[in-house]
């Protein structure tokens, strides 16, 4: 409803009133009895001239006329009918009334503290970010279609680490794009790949008062994501998003509540509790319950999982911020996304969030430390967490450590490795222990998934020790070609070698050798094409996608390569990924200047391939 047609309505009920009260003037004055004792009277002053006498029949004193009617209130141009009766007014919450009469703040913070959007990010160029200006000539349609098209994860654990750089670095928005929409669309991309922190923290660099409605969405996604529900407050407090946004009401009540209104919250939530069917009553349930543990609002809520077989956002961060236990039947298949939430936040108990970590550890999203910390805590707390799949893989990882015997430190990492059927994740979870193995053809048979293992957390170095211990065309020969950042041409024989040896399904691990070797320019032109007519596939076919990137590297834009190269390598598993897709991203990225990630990558897709 028009602004103007409520501030008309509330003129007329105010001026209506005023009417009434000047019909029936009253003293507001106290009663005689009540009344001070009058002041001493002042000394007299000489008196004033003498005034010409009042006309006959009249008193000396004046006498003011009461007021007449007020002037009537213009309403030309306004529709009556639109006008909100008093009863109307009556139940209008004070945040609608004050949104009606323009007294809700616009800002939250004073103006000698507002930041500027001209680059928005968290990641300077001085802390390994992209360089500020990277796009700021670039067209808006190009960034914006190629950070749109990116809908979900990547099936690269160092294309995930590469895109979380290039989203979250300090940028000036591309030519044509407003800086709220390029931050609105880079928060987007970090959601959908499981950073919520890093989407929360981009957010946070903002103003809440230069939020849009998509950057509001995009923002309530985030901390959802982290279980933090009260860092969506600001926006939903300075009323920066709509009521399309999913679970805004509810959102709207909880903020209300940790605001210090914790009646008007509750009242809030009993009419959305009376009006919500089906499994929507639980969501409006554990919004009570968070609510109510604000203030003076503390009232019981009883938390009935009976008949919700469907798991939500909303419903597990909310679970996990109340610490409220999720029932099995939601919980034995979740997704990669709540698997992520779970590991990364930090007020769930260990036991709890080690279940998402090798997901997250894989993806990219948790470090090779990070792991291992975790299931250092669950090895600390042994004696209270139980006997469990978990504490036993702790255990092993701990002998993978600090056993005295290089054979039986290997053991334990195998062990490590076979205990679960995220393969990759242990193997990020195994990278330091691996590097702690003296080279040794004892342990050939192991040598590729030892370098694999070191290779995911960048332990280069600790990876090139092996090089005189593994023997030519062999996995690990095949993963230090890759990862030596002073490696020279691989020659004809090699190769072969490796070909042969090559038992993946399709030759997925000869495919992917080759084209990280081309792109990293590391063979030969004619072994490129013998090798390609041999694998059946043609690296240098053009596509719209592969003009782009190329045209992109020719020009050393990084942040567009980045953000295009993102764009390649979506999927859930490296089935989804092509050989030519891989030589476009190595080549594009080894000639910005970000050899390391391009060898990297290269090393991971034959690893997993």
């Amino acid at each position: 409803m028009n602004r103007g047609y409520w501030l008309a309505g509330a003129a007329l009920v105010l001026s209506s009133t005023v009417v009434l009260a000047q019909r029936a003037p009253e003293s507001i004055l106290p009663s005689s009895g009540n009344t001070p004792a009058p002041n001493p009277a002042p000394a007299a002053s000489p008196a004033p001239a003498a005034s010409p006498a009042a006309p006959a029949g009249q008193s000396g004193e004046v006498v003011q006329p009461l007021p007449g009617a007020p002037e009537p209130v213009d309403t030309s141009g306004i529709d009556l009918s639109d006008i909100p009766s008093v009863e109307e007014l009556e139940a209008m919450s004070t945040a609608e009334l004050d949104d009606v009469l323009g007294l809700k703040p616009r800002f939250d913070i004073p103006p000698a503290a507002r930041r500027s959007l001209s680059r928005v990010g968290v990641i300077a160029a001085s802390e390994g970010g992209l360089p500020p200006l990277s796009l700021a000539n670039q067209p808006a349609g190009l960034v914006r279609a190629t950070l749109g098209g990116i809908r979900g994860p990547m099936v690269s654990r160092w294309g995930h680490i590469l895109m979380r750089r290039a989203l979250a670095s300090r940028l000036d928005a591309p030519q044509g794009m407003s800086p709220i929409e390029f931050a609105t669309l880079r928060v987007r991309v970090l959601n959908s790949m499981g950073e919520y922190a890093a989407a929360r923290a981009v957010v946070q660099d903002i103003d809440t008062a230069n939020y849009s409605p998509a950057l509001t969405q995009a923002a309530v996604d985030a901390y959802i994501g982290t279980a933090d529900i009260v860092g969506a407050c600001p926006s939903v407090l300075l009323g920066t998003g709509t009521d399309e946004i999913a679970n805004w009401a509810m959102l709207e009540g909880i903020c209300a509540a940790f605001a210090g209104e914790s009646q008007r919250a509750q009242n809030d939530l009993r009419r959305l509790l009376s009006r919500a069917e089906g499994d929507a009553r639980i969501d409006v349930l554990l919004a009570q319950r968070f609510a109510g543990a604000a203030g003076d609002g503390r009232r019981a809520v009883t938390i009935e999982w009976d008949g919700i077989d469907s798991m939500t956002p909303w419903r597990f961060a909310l679970a996990n911020a109340l610490g409220e236990p999720l029932p099995e039947n939601l919980t034995d298949d979740l997704g990669a996304t709540y698997l992520i939430s779970e590991a990364i936040t930090p007020a769930l108990p260990v036991t709890q969030r080690i279940r998402g970590a090798d997901v997250a550890a894989a993806s990219g999203v948790l470090s090779a430390k990070a792991i291992v910390d975790l299931y250092g805590q669950l090895y600390a707390a042994r004696t209270d967490a139980g006997e469990g799949p978990a504490l036993t893989t702790a255990s092993r990882l701990r002998d993978a450590y600090v056993d005295p015997s290089p054979a039986n430190r290997v053991a334990a990492i195998r062990d490590v490795w076979s205990g679960s059927d995220a393969d990759y994740g242990r193997m990020v979870l195994t990278a330091y222990a691996a590097a702690r193995v003296t080279p040794s053809e004892d342990f050939a048979d192991d040598a590729g998934e030892l370098i694999a293992s070191m290779l995911t957390a960048g332990l280069e170095r600790d990876a090139l020790r092996w090089a005189d211990a593994v023997e030519t065309g062999s996995l690990g020969w095949a993963l230090l070609a890759l990862a030596n950042p002073r490696s020279g041409t691989v020659s004809d024989g090699q190769l072969d070698t490796f070909f042969d040896d090559d038992d993946s399904q399709n030759s997925r691990k000869s495919r992917m050798l080759l084209a990280g070797l081309a792109g990293l320019g590391r063979v030969g032109e004619g072994d490129i094409a013998e090798y390609s007519q041999r694998l059946e596939m043609n690296l240098g076919a053009p596509t719209r996608w592969t003009q782009i990137i190329d045209r992109a590297a020719a020009v050393e834009n990084r942040a567009l390569v980045a953000y295009l190269a993102g764009l390649g390598m979506q999927g859930d598993s490296w089935d989804r990924m092509t050989a030519r897709h891989l030589y476009h991203i190595v080549s594009a990225l080894n000639r910005v200047g970000m050899e390391a990630e391009a060898r990297m990558i290269a090393a991971e897709a034959v690893a997993r391939a």
